[in-house]
């Protein structure tokens, strides 16, 4: 097992941590007060890697020798971001506007040592049914998805009774595109999970 170098999960998410986990990858959690910030400007599509970027930068002033992995993930609707919510009425609002349509998921990654740099953004079309606004109410009170984008999770029950098909990678939407991270930390970066 050669691990030239640290791994540092540079997220609070814990859908990333067991992505990374499930694969065998061994990393260190760490977090860092960062304003998300991006130009009013910037094309929605673009959002995710720049917040990545810009979370990995936050990380390399404070460390050396160690591999750091950032990602952000957007839900994107109607050339919209749809951020967090930040109340109930946000999330059920959220809902509503998925409700009947698809709507795109990018995230944003960057794996960073002192030597080399790599970003990415991976993006996922995903068609919502139609919803009641029962449905909507009873996931928003019992699941409480005030910690993911969009208002959902695609692995609990919103996204067993509501997703209708899916564009892309299923773990892009969990919150990472896990097959390209294992390609560039085990090419680009030489860590292996075996």
């Amino acid at each position: 097992m050669t691990h030239s170098t640290k791994l540092i999960l540079g997220s609070q998410s814990p859908r990333r941590r067991d992505l990374l986990e499930n694969v065998g990858f061994q990393f260190e959690v760490k977090s860092i007060d960062h304003d998300e910030v991006f130009p009013d400007d910037m094309p929605v599509e673009d959002v995710a890697e720049f917040l990545a970027i810009e979370k990995n930068r936050a990380f390399r002033e404070q460390l050396k020798d160690e591999t750091v992995l950032t990602a952000d993930t957007v839900v994107i609707s109607k050339d919209r971001i749809l951020g967090k919510p930040k109340n109930k009425v946000e999330a059920i609002n959220m809902l509503s506007a998925l409700s009947g349509n698809s709507h795109s998921v990018v995230t944003g990654v960057c794996i960073s040592n002192d030597q080399n740099r790599h970003s990415l953004s991976s993006s996922t079309q995903v068609k919502i049914k139609t919803l009641s606004i029962n449905e909507i109410n009873h996931y928003v009170s019992k699941f409480e998805p005030f910690d993911k984008a969009g208002a959902y999770g695609i692995q609990e029950w919103f996204g067993l009774i509501a997703v209708e098909w899916i564009k892309g990678s299923f773990y892009n939407v969990v919150g990472l595109p896990i097959h390209e991270v294992y390609d560039i930390l085990t090419e680009e970066f030489s860590i292996s999970p075996y």
